[in-house]
């Protein structure tokens, strides 16, 4: 199992909640309208398109959580797969998308398990999940290895650095709480050269590195050069 049990049950815990701005999951909303424009900028970079449309694209969003990206990028067209281990997650999810009317192929489980050994895909998103599995290391040359040849992988985590220990989980869980207590465990955190190692290891080249600076007081997040808390690594398979 790559995802730990308590992790499962914190989130399941959470699953009502993810598409609440207010609620426990705001850092997320906050975040994600940030990386969701990075995303969409990138995909039509890579890919040659004229517009946001992502018609066309297989993308597999790994730890999909309540399928707030997911969602979203499978109204502008893109097949998009969404894999997470907590049912609380995927019900939300699956909740969501029905009343939205967005067709998202959800699937409950471990990557290793739902997914057929050949199934590669134009975009693997990994955002936020490796610093919740029990062997990051593992975890990222897998999603790595799902990347087609011309494809992309977009991972974001959070460094294991000092800073990072005061910010992520001290100041963010203890002292403002907007994040509830035990949401992260400092000795899961991936270095960057760590996430590097990785995926390139697993035959891809890291094109872009890139920090996140989340202010909790005012909940707005914008990018910056500081990698030693948040951090978003984006990487590309070769076409041969």
């Amino acid at each position: 199992m790559s995802a730990l049990a308590d992790e499962i049950a914190r989130f399941d815990r959470l699953g009502a909640t993810w598409w609440d701005p207010n609620g426990p999951m705001r850092p997320l909303h906050v975040t994600n309208a940030l990386r969701q424009a990075y995303l969409l900028a990138c995909m039509t970079s890579h890919f040659g398109r004229a517009d946001t449309s992502l018609a066309g694209l297989r993308i597999l969003d790994v730890g999909c959580g309540g399928g707030l990206l997911s969602e979203p990028l499978a109204l502008r067209g893109a097949q998009v797969v969404g894999i997470d281990a907590s049912p609380g997650n995927l019900a939300a999810a699956q909740r969501h998308a029905a009343a939205s009317g967005a067709v998202v192929d959800y699937r409950l489980g471990e990557l290793e398990t739902v997914l057929r050994s050949d199934e590669r895909f134009d975009v693997v998103l990994a955002l936020e999940v490796a610093e919740h599995v029990a062997d990051p290391k593992a975890f990222i040359e897998e999603v790595a290895r799902r990347v087609a040849p011309g494809g992309l992988l977009l991972a974001s985590t959070i460094d294991r650095s000092w800073k990072s220990y005061l910010l992520a989980i001290v100041a963010a869980e203890y002292v403002l709480r907007v994040l509830p207590r035990g949401t992260h465990q400092w000795h899961r955190f991936v270095k960057p050269a760590e996430m590097l190692a990785a995926a390139t290891g697993a035959g891809l080249q890291r094109i872009d590195l890139r920090g996140m600076r989340y202010l909790p007081v005012l909940h707005r997040a914008s990018w910056c050069s500081d990698t030693s808390v948040n951090y978003l690594a984006t990487f590309a398979r070769p076409h041969n």
